[in-house]
């Protein structure tokens, strides 16, 4: 168990200092899974799959976005980040 903690925990640190390129293969995957899901829609007009396949892309983007804000918040609070932060950031009175 303590094996699949280590390659989770990995895992988890290449997301953190790849995000962009994490959040673009989200964008393609998600791109092109509503394709495949779209197209097997006999009654869609060409235009109306490639909508719904920019939009299902375009939500599961910004998902990803809010994740990674997330994950720089928490990594940020909990001290991962906070001391390569510290200089400048003003002391608290």
């Amino acid at each position: 168990m303590a094996d699949a903690k280590t390659k989770v925990e990995s895992f988890r640190e290449w997301v953190v200092d790849h995000k962009l390129r994490t959040v673009g293969c989200l964008w393609i995957s998600g791109i092109a899974g509503s394709f495949a899901y779209n197209w097997s829609k006999p009654n869609m007009k060409p235009s109306v799959k490639i909508i719904h396949a920019r939009l299902h892309a375009q939500a599961l983007t910004l998902a990803a976005l809010a994740g990674a804000a997330l994950v720089e918040y928490s990594d940020h609070k909990s001290g991962a980040k906070a001391e390569q932060y510290a200089k400048f950031v003003p002391p608290k009175d």
